[in-house]
């Protein structure tokens, strides 16, 4: 019968210990993280791989309609 008188203390101990864990792993989040510099020029210009040229024309299909 004592077991049913105090479940607070268990409650509060399961509880106290997910709050614990929760805070340790949200540290561990914090400090291990990599930290990635980015090292980005602004005056960067785009790459062009195939250069367009307006003489270059797209024949459609004929549909028919």
């Amino acid at each position: 019968m004592s077991e049913t008188k105090h479940p607070k203390p268990m409650i509060l101990t399961i509880t106290l210990s997910v709050i614990a864990l929760v805070i340790v792993n949200l540290l561990l989040l914090k400090f291990s993280c990599n930290k990635i510099e980015k090292t980005r020029k602004k005056d960067r210009k785009p790459v062009i791989f195939r250069p367009l040229t307006s003489s270059q024309t797209v024949v459609l299909a004929p549909t028919g309609s």
